[in-house]
């Protein structure tokens, strides 16, 4: 086989796949609104999207509650596992000695395999009682679904955004140093700035974890449809509500449990239509010069 149809068969077939996963994803998307379109035409799309009161067993189906819910604890998330896992990603770039990055790099890629239901356990045994100590209440609150996807998703924080801090160029880091910058100036001035579009994809991949995230929530958010009036008040997600109640839904609300499906993938795709948006706009503002 020549070199030339060689080319021509790997082209092809990457392309093939590449059709593949778009087909499959129309698909998954096309069997969703098909599911969900009666329940949104029957109880009305304003009535379902903003609607603060969910019990099918009355014809109530409101999921407005369970949006609050699900942006709370992947807002909340980001919040505390960005810095932190930015940090780390620095640290384990730049900073650490080659012996600390040859056991912190491998711990965090294991952190990133440990099933949900592990992570949801230890919510559920150790820090549940923990916050009802603390706080009061039952210990079942959106602050402890928060602190569990914070751990859940680092992993990806730190490996992706590590990477986008190792692919500068060299170049970079010599001239800033070769101009009389210190190592951390060089750091905050021009690696970090430089590695900013990949750091934003890295925020992306965390919070498409974050918000798609089951098993580990629905142990230790509580699972109470209200709007919070605090962190520390029991939520539930929308993945939350289709998992719990999709064994045993019919009816109307089998079709209401996929047309939250429908509102979860809008969710997810406004979200990352806004952070490649802003993906997009640093890397052009630091391709024309303003890094």
């Amino acid at each position: 086989m020549s070199k030339w149809n060689e080319e021509y068969f790997i082209e092809k077939g990457l392309l093939l796949t590449a059709i593949s996963s778009i087909i499959i994803i129309a698909l998954i998307i096309i069997f969703i609104f098909k599911e969900g379109i009666p329940a949104l035409q029957s109880v009305g799309f304003f009535s379902f999207l903003f609607g603060m009161e969910w019990a099918p067993s009355n014809g109530k189906f409101g999921i407005f509650p369970m949006i609050i819910g699900s942006l709370g604890i992947t807002g909340l998330s980001l919040l505390m596992a960005v810095p932190l896992g930015v940090f780390c990603a620095i640290f384990l770039a730049e900073i650490a000695p080659s012996p600390i990055r040859k056991i912190l790099e491998p711990t965090i890629q294991t952190l990133a395999g440990i099933p949900s239901v592990v992570y949801g356990f230890f919510g559920l045994v150790l820090l549940v009682p923990f916050m009802r100590e603390q706080f009061g209440g039952t210990g079942f609150s959106m602050f402890a679904a928060s602190i569990i996807l914070t751990v859940m998703i680092l992993p990806i924080i730190v490996s992706v955004s590590e990477d986008a801090l190792k692919s500068i160029p060299l170049e970079y880091k010599e001239a800033s140093l070769a101009l009389g910058a210190t190592h951390w100036q060089t750091i905050k001035n021009v690696i970090f700035p430089a590695a900013i579009p990949g750091i934003i994809t890295s925020v992306i991949l965390g919070m498409g974890r974050a918000i798609g995230e089951t098993l580990a929530i629905i142990m230790v958010a509580g699972n109470v449809v209200q709007i919070p009036g605090s962190i520390l008040d029991p939520v539930r997600a929308l993945t939350s509500n289709i998992a719990i109640e999709m064994g045993y839904a019919t009816g109307v609300h089998y079709n209401a449990l996929f047309a939250t499906g429908i509102v979860l993938v809008f969710m997810i795709i406004i979200l990352l239509i806004i952070a490649n948006y802003l993906h997009y706009k640093k890397k052009v503002t630091i391709g024309g010069g303003y890094l």
